[in-house]
């Protein structure tokens, strides 16, 4: 059983910065695929930044790049998600996915809420 951890969210003005982090754990597990997706209130969930070990990425989408940043060390089960210059728009629900090589799923966390403040 794989399960996604979440850490970070908050409530911050416009200009901050807030840093997520997600973190799989499991028996045996070696994680490819890390993702970050968001929803913002009445709007379906948007890829945001993924990485993979198989192909070598790490990817944040084009209009996020210059202010989101993502990490992940290499062969690591722990992926972070720096944001900075925070806009009101952010504001949304962030989920982390985790694939494995072991299996097709897509293993979700909790969500954590980001909400910006002008």
């Amino acid at each position: 059983q794989v399960q996604v951890w979440e850490l970070g969210g908050g409530s911050v003005q416009a200009g901050e910065s807030l840093r997520l982090s997600c973190a799989a754990s499991g028996s045996r597990l070696h994680v490819d695929n890390m993702a970050y997706y968001r929803q913002a209130p009445g709007k379906g969930r948007e890829l945001i930044a993924s990485s993979s070990e198989s192909v070598g990425t790490r990817i944040v989408v084009d209009d996020l790049k210059g202010r989101f940043i993502i990490s992940r060390e290499q062969f690591s089960n722990a992926m972070y998600l720096q944001m900075n210059n925070l806009k009101p728009e952010d504001t949304a629900v962030y989920y982390c996915s985790v694939r494995t090589f072991s299996d097709t799923r897509e293993y979700w966390g909790q969500g954590t809420q980001v909400t910006v403040s002008s």
